[in-house]
């Protein structure tokens, strides 16, 4: 089953819900995304600990071979 960026963007706003959010979808197929997540909480945290706490807003979306988000490449920072 495929996801909607639009989904993908309201789980991780309902975590970050100050960040700029960009969410492409790279096949045009609702499995394959890019998102580019900025946002004031990163800052002092290092790229993994970034990453992680979108994966965790993501919600087990990603969760495996029945997962609805089969790829997303990710980049996160704080703001400049």
């Amino acid at each position: 089953m495929a996801i909607e960026a639009q989904e993908i963007e309201d789980l991780i706003r309902s975590t970050f819900p100050d960040a700029k959010i960009t969410i492409t979808d790279l096949a045009g197929d609702g499995n394959h995304f890019a998102a580019e997540v900025i946002d004031e909480s990163f800052r002092g945290q290092n790229r993994v600990q970034q990453q992680r706490a979108v994966y965790a807003a993501l919600k087990g979306k990603m969760d495996g071979a029945h997962g609805e988000l089969h790829a997303l490449a990710l980049t996160t920072k704080a703001p400049e």
